[in-house]
């Protein structure tokens, strides 16, 4: 965000994107591991940065046949943890579909209500012609998992952030955070299109990274590793997210130098964000 000029951006018409974001975890002998992955350096948005899976939610996500394949949550019960009126499983849909897409993984059970495997060379084969069908649109989620007999596993997903892009970027998204439990059965890997890397890691080995400038982040994302650093096994960690309930909405401000350049955010808790106009 910094160096971009506030003249040069229309403060009032650049529209809000609805986006979703999950992080994938696992245990280790002694702490929990999240996925992450580092976004092409020719992205329009977020470019260099290491991120979760995820992106924006497509009208495809909050399709009417998606409803009947979502495992222990309806739209009328998503929308209410997300505060709208309507659609709210698509955002649940989005992030299933964008970590299928990014990293392969997909959050799914088959008839006997397992979790994906990947453990032979067919299935690995078939879901990763999928992977990239899907990405493409020449398949849509929903028919790929009547084909193969699943059902989205939304219902292990907790809802734990909610970040909105500051009002003057270019680009702006309404970003709603999830956390999940990666299956055992499958590895993730990206996708070497609009992710180049990827790796399992710490939260606070992370954050140490992020620190030295190893490994480059936005702010929403820092936020919510630090939210999963207190907690060393992913249950505590899911249990953590299931005790939030409906996340407060953080809008960070943007913050100018004397010739109009941004040179930061200011976050709500920052004594300074109140006296930013």
């Amino acid at each position: 965000m910094a160096g971009d000029s506030h003249d040069s951006i229309d403060l009032v018409s650049v529209p809000l994107r609805p986006a979703s974001t999950v992080m994938l975890l696992r245990d280790t002998t002694v702490d929990i591991e999240v996925f992450m992955m580092q976004r092409t350096t020719t992205a329009a948005f977020a470019s260099g940065m290491y991120v979760f899976p995820g992106g924006r939610v497509d009208d495809i996500d909050g399709a009417s046949e998606l409803d009947d394949l979502c495992d222990g949550l309806t739209d009328a019960e998503a929308s209410d943890l997300l505060r709208v009126p309507k659609g709210g499983l698509a955002y649940w849909v989005a992030a299933i579909r964008e970590s299928f897409e990014e990293a392969g993984v997909l959050l799914a059970r088959d008839e006997h209500g397992d979790f994906v495997k990947l453990n032979d060379p067919d299935a690995q084969a078939r879901f990763a012609h999928a992977r990239h069908a899907v990405h493409e649109g020449s398949l849509s989620l929903a028919k790929f998992c009547r084909e193969e007999g699943l059902r989205l596993a939304v219902d292990t997903m907790r809802y734990v952030s909610h970040w909105i892009t500051p009002i003057g970027e270019k680009r702006r998204f309404d970003t709603r955070f999830f956390v999940a439990l990666a299956p055992s059965g499958q590895e993730p890997l990206h996708d070497d299109k609009e992710t180049i890397a990827s790796l399992w890691v710490t939260p606070d080995d992370a954050l140490g990274r992020a620190q030295r400038g190893e490994l480059a982040m936005i702010p929403p994302t820092v936020a919510n590793l630090k939210f999963l650093s207190p907690h060393h096994t992913t249950r505590d960690a899911i249990m953590a997210a299931r005790s939030i309930g409906v996340p407060t909405p953080i809008l960070p401000k943007l913050r100018y130098d004397g010739d109009g350049r941004v040179v930061g955010i200011v976050l709500p808790d920052e004594p300074d964000y109140i006296k930013m106009t």
